[in-house]
């Protein structure tokens, strides 16, 4: 009874062993690749999908006054993603 409580130990010490090895890969895959910011990603496609939307309104809208709001809009828009995308670097 000795010996197999003896090779489950062992067994049990090899298998912590490899799981605290493919922790620290791992961590070292992790820290090698750049670090996204989840929430600005989700802000810059926010803002990216409402831009084509409201270009897809302006292209359709026979409309003078609402052609100006939509296009300040539009222009509100890129003002943002440029304001975004200076601030990621």
């Amino acid at each position: 009874m000795g010996d197999a409580g003896e090779g489950l130990i062992d067994a049990e010490a090899r298998l912590q062993e490899r799981m605290d090895e493919l922790e620290e890969s791992r961590k070292v895959a992790k820290d090698r690749g750049p670090r996204v910011d989840p929430e600005h990603l989700r802000q810059v496609e926010s803002l990216r999908l409402a831009r084509i939307e409201l270009q897809r309104q302006l292209d359709t809208t026979p409309h003078e006054a609402r052609k100006t709001q939509l296009g300040q809009a539009i222009a509100e828009i890129e003002r943002r993603l440029g304001v975004m995308n200076t601030k990621k670097k």
